[in-house]
């Protein structure tokens, strides 16, 4: 991952297709105080920090640029809902252009050892 802070905040909120409005409101802030962090001229608090990347599920580290990783909240699931989750990512990861499992699969049981 990389990118400003800025260019992060635009990318994720579109990502989720939010308006900047939409995003204002799950925010409790204004439209402009959106715009402005998205353009730059004003830096979130690290409260608000905090409130934006919960809103996104990923890192704060994600939000600055600072993390490769992006993070899912998987509190509440149980082991086995967890490994799926894991198989799915993986299925994806080696999954090619055209949609066709290019690498072997793992096992539910592999990822709980993991």
């Amino acid at each position: 991952m990389s990118g400003s802070l800025n260019e992060n905040i635009r990318r994720f909120r579109l990502e989720q297709s939010l308006s900047q409005v939409e995003f204002a409101r799950r925010l409790n802030v204004s439209k402009q105080c959106v715009s402005n962090w998205e353009n730059d001229n004003v830096r979130p608090s690290v409260e608000m920090l905090t409130k934006i990347a919960d809103c996104f599920q990923v890192s704060t580290d994600a939000l600055l640029g600072r993390d490769s990783l992006n993070t899912l909240n998987v509190d509440g699931l149980s082991p086995e809902q967890i490994a799926h989750i894991r198989l799915l990512v993986s299925d994806f990861k080696s999954t090619g252009k055209n949609g066709f499992v290019i690498q072997k699969e793992l096992q539910a049981d592999e990822l709980l050892e993991q």
